[in-house]
């Protein structure tokens, strides 16, 4: 096992790495902006290191600086959490370059699966459903809309280098289509040095479920079933749990053996997701990939018991998966919200100076901290404060637990979503399993104009 590895994150995922860790005798090595310096990951790493000031590319996104860092502190490894630098092709082979491990997937595959079209056509070759549209990408607006009266209206406009919503819209007819092109186009364009857009049909009112694999360097690999996660706003998740409140066993093996698909096609090692869109008849269609460890990460580890980052290293170091398929079973019910420095009203990021945080205790809870008490939540980075994780034997179990935390959670100083969090799951439709994404705008925005 590694001896010392370097995060090359911050935040709560940092603080996560570093416990496990800690139990495993692995020594830690953190970096850190300017306006980071007082985080509670800075300050549990066995060492921390400035690399630059706030803004994340003169830090955070600085490979130069992060792989000397690495060098220098005698680091054997490095972690890229997710997000920031997690899936760049580049960090990677030069991590490789440098002569340190890269806790993740190699660099050809990180770069197949970031680009959505080359990913399309490589689960499609490994025989995963996919959702029609087109092989390439789209030239212009004329195009455009001649492929979509093909597949009719509605259809999804992607950026194909895209993430988190960014450059994504769906568009009900040519008018919307026009106007919406060549936005969003500039959009991932400045946000991705990609501009290039590609057209899916619409899968409306669907279900977001995703399936995650571990897989070694030996050719084994294994899913851990599940997580539902189809609550969200602005095309960012904010509720998600393990396992669906709707899918059939039969469902959870299908979709579990085309994870396993991709993985096998691509050679894949260490941990990643598989995403799927999946509609009220349980059909499944590929959504992307995420080569990386997921914010949601949390539930799939409360129900099977599993530390995944444990096994990213364990994976990473060359040692064989020792999980078997066969032996793999679901525990109870998880579920996390995410706590966000955020206008409830709008969803648009609100930072500022945090004056007090309780947090809820018990059993079943579980905390993941982005910062604490008297500290400040900057405008730089994501605004997440925390993740709010419980686990009980059953859904309804896990919901009564939440609903108690969330009511005893205490945030003062900012705004944050907290009475969101309240409404989502304390409503009827979700208690009822009706997670679609569709859930916010039908179920939590009418509410906001009767308070």
């Amino acid at each position: 096992m590694f001896q010392k590895i370097l995060i090359a994150n911050r935040g709560e995922i940092a603080s996560r790495i570093i416990r496990t860790c800690q139990r495993l005798n692995i020594q830690t090595v953190a970096v850190y902006s300017e306006a980071d310096q007082h985080a509670p990951y800075v300050q549990m790493a066995d060492e921390s290191h400035l690399i630059g000031k706030p803004r994340v590319n003169e830090s955070y996104l600085n490979i130069d600086k992060i792989l000397q860092v690495a060098k220098d502190s005698g680091a054997e490894a490095i972690h890229p959490g997710y997000g920031l630098l997690s899936e760049n092709a580049e960090f990677a082979r030069r991590t490789e370059e440098a002569g340190l491990t890269f806790i993740g997937p190699n660099a050809d595959v990180i770069s197949k699966m970031g680009d959505k079209i080359a990913a399309r056509a490589e689960m499609k070759a490994a025989g995963v459903p996919i959702i029609p549209g087109t092989e390439d990408a789209v030239a212009n607006t004329e195009d455009a809309k001649k492929i979509a009266s093909e597949f009719g209206y509605p259809v999804m406009l992607k950026a194909a280098a895209g993430g988190g919503g960014i450059g994504m819209q769906a568009v009900y007819n040519d008018e919307e289509l026009e106007k919406a092109f060549e936005g969003n186009s500039k959009r991932a364009q400045a946000f991705f040095g990609d501009g290039k857009m590609f057209i899916e049909k619409l899968i409306e009112d669907p279900r977001h479920i995703e399936i995650q694999v571990l897989a070694d360097r030996h050719g084994n690999a294994v899913h851990l079933f599940e997580r539902e996660c189809s609550i969200q706003r602005r095309h960012q998740k904010v509720v998600e749990e393990a396992p669906s409140p709707v899918l059939s066993e039969a469902t959870r093996e299908k979709m579990g053996e085309s994870a396993l698909k991709a993985v096998y096609s691509l050679g894949y090692s260490n941990a990643g997701t598989i995403e799927f869109l999946v509609d009220d008849d349980e059909n499944f269609y590929f959504l992307e990939m995420n080569t990386r460890l997921q914010v949601e990460h949390p539930v799939t580890e409360q129900i099977t018991g599993i530390d995944l980052v444990e096994q990213q290293l364990r994976v990473a170091d060359g040692e064989k998966l020792s999980l078997k398929q066969k032996d793999l079973t679901i525990n109870g019910h998880a579920i996390e919200v995410r706590i966000y420095a955020e206008d409830p009203n709008t969803f648009y990021p609100s930072p500022g100076k945090l004056t007090k945080m309780v947090l809820p205790e018990g059993h079943g809870v579980r905390h993941e901290l982005a910062v604490e008490g008297d500290s400040q939540v900057t405008p730089f980075y994501d605004p997440m404060i925390a993740k709010l994780v419980v686990h009980g034997e059953n859904r309804e179990d896990a919901i009564e637990r939440l609903t108690k935390a969330l009511h005893e959670y205490e945030i003062e100083g900012i705004k944050c979503n907290l009475t969101m969090l309240k409404r989502v799951v304390t409503h009827e439709k979700f208690k009822e399993g009706e997670t679609k994404t569709t859930f916010v705008e039908n179920y939590y925005l009418p509410t906001l104009t009767n308070h």
